[in-house]
This record gives structure tokens, sequence and C-alpha cells, in this order.
């Protein structure tokens, strides 16, 4: 779930062809107020000063969002079911798969993780072609030993790469799975569901791709999509309003209701950290019915502490042992 680029909700990074654009326009007198917002947003001062913007930053979007939100028709409820109170049991969800069991983002992981969860989560990137891999890092080097990025190769070259050797040797040969031989999975377990991280910004025709084989696969409703990019949220906005949406935030803004429905979310995913830190916006998104998740935790101190609040669902590198803890601390789950 980790992001490379900054990641918190006052920032937009644009592509570099809608940056060039809105340079060119935004100092013209055809500007409007919405398009010096993004030039704004699109070049962030240095940290300290970012620090102190960040709760500025955040009405400023959510302003933005009020004039241009389309809400989704899907609600957590039919996502999630019912949402959770402090003390009940959240549900688990698989990080990248099972990833103490078995290399991150491999089918192996993730059926391992689907087999037993109800949700398993993963992530995607699109390959030189076009085609949607599973994978989570900025470039290939920790897992394959490539300094090349996934959009540096095509999806053939992609899958001639051993993603399971970096884990252990029993793994040699694994392979990065596409997002269709994962989605084939999923369709064949109907009780599993998946939460679908696009990495970075994606262009709506982009957004396009992965929503069509939601469809293909006949998995809607069952596959949620998740950015840290207002870009991506934007363009999925556009292209599928009925798509369950959930905003990956490192720090939840006081107030995230407007936010929430102005993207049509039906939940956000941040942190443990910004969770208790402000459990008023935890139970203000309860009470507008939208979901909390908090990612990654591992440890049964940080499942206690979010357990208490009432979050909605826990992404953990160690789902058996989060089970096992829940059977003991919430019997009957």
């Amino acid at each position: 779930m980790t992001r490379t680029t900054g990641a918190i909700a006052p920032t937009i990074a644009l592509h570099p062809a809608a940056q060039a654009d809105l340079e060119a326009h935004v100092t013209t007198p055809r500007a409007t107020t919405r398009d010096r917002m993004l030039h704004r947003l699109a070049h962030p001062p240095r940290r300290p000063v970012r620090v102190l913007l960040g709760a500025a930053g955040v009405a400023t979007v959510s302003l933005m969002l009020l004039i241009t939100g389309i809400p989704t028709s899907a609600t957590a409820r039919d996502v999630f079911g019912a949402l959770r109170g402090p003390g009940e049991p959240a549900f688990i969800v698989g990080h990248r798969g099972d990833r103490a069991s078995a290399p991150e983002n491999t089918m192996t992981s993730l059926e391992l993780a689907m087999d037993r969860l109800a949700y398993v989560e993963t992530d995607v990137q699109l390959s030189r072609d076009g085609v949607p891999v599973l994978f989570h890092d900025a470039d290939l080097e920790r897992i394959t030993g490539d300094h090349r990025s996934v959009g540096d190769l095509d999806a053939a070259a992609l899958r001639k790469l051993d993603v399971g050797t970096w884990y252990g040797s029993e793994f040699t040969g694994e392979r990065m799975p596409t997002l269709d031989e994962f989605f084939t999975a999923l369709a064949e377990r109907p009780d599993a569901r998946a939460l679908v991280e696009l990495k970075a910004d994606w262009t709506a025709a982009e957004v396009r791709t992965v929503v069509d084989r939601i469809e293909r696969h006949g998995l809607r409703g069952r596959v949620v999509l998740q950015s840290f990019s207002l870009e991506t949220l934007f363009a999925l906005q556009r292209v599928s309003p009925s798509t369950p949406r959930i905003m990956l935030i490192r720090e939840l803004p006081a107030d995230p209701v407007p936010l929430a429905q102005r993207l049509g979310l039906v939940g956000f995913g941040t942190t443990a950290a910004s969770v208790t830190a402000q459990p008023q916006a935890l139970e203000a998104l309860h009470g507008a019915e939208v979901a909390v998740l908090c990612y990654t935790l591992n440890s049964h101190e940080r499942w206690e502490e979010v357990s208490a609040l009432g979050v909605d669902g826990i992404i953990t590198d160690e789902p058996s042992e989060l089970d096992e803890w829940l059977a003991v601390t919430a019997p009957g789950t």
C-alpha cells in the first residue's frame, strides 16, 4: 500500500501533457478559478510549508469537489455490509495476498488469501503496451533485480521476469500476473472480493481498461477500486460512477464527509495514526454511511487500537494471525 510519491490530498500530480496545458493556460485571461486551484495544487511548496498549509489544502480540494463531484450509486453497506461500531471486529483484507506465506502479488499469494478471506488487496500498473498487471513498486528492482519500471516493458517481457525467487527458492518461476488472470481466479471464488489499487495517475481511457475487465469477468460489485490519486478518482468518476471506490489518504481531514460525498466514495483507506488522532472523523464518516479501512497493520497492539474505535476493515500482511487474534478477542466471528 505504500506510495513512493506524495500521496496526501492537498497535492495533485498531473500527467505531463495535462501539466503543460495547464501551465500555458493558467496565466491567460481565460483561466478560471478552478484552473488556478489546480495549478496551485500541482505545484506544492517545500515540505515545511506543506505541513503548515495541509489543512487549507484539504479544504481547497473539498471546495473543488463540491463543484465537480458526481456521487456513486454504490454504498458502503452494499459493498461491506453493516458498518462496525466500537469494539466490533473488522473484516480482514490480505495485503497483496497472503504475504506471510507467499511472495506478494503473485497468484500463489492471492489465491491463498482468496481461499480464506472475504477480501484481498492488490496493485495494478500498466505495461508499456497497456496491459494491466499486478505489481506494487515504482520499479522492478526489489522483486526482480531489474532497475526498470513496469511501464518500461511490454507485457510479454514482464511475464518472463521471475517474481518469486527473492522471497524463497521454492517460489522460483513465479510470474507477474495480469489483471485478467487475477479476475479469472476471483470469479471462480464467489465469496471473495477484491480491493484493487490503481497505482499513480490514470487517465479516463486507462481506467476504462480496468472497468471493462470487471464487467467482462462478471465482477460488478465484487471489485472496489482505490487510489491515492485525485486525478485517477476523477477519471473513475467520469468513466464509471457506479463502480465502488475508495480514496487512500495518509491523514483524514477533520471533516472528511464532503470529500467522500463529492467523490462518491464508499470508503477511505487510511493509517491507524490518522483514525486515533481524529476519532471524530471516523464517527462522522460512519454517520454518513462511509466505511473506514486501515492499512497496513501487523501487530496485536494496532489491531486492538483500531478495533476499539470501530474501524471497518484491517489491511494486513498477517491475515492468518489476525484471524486467530479475532477468534480469541471476538469469539464467533
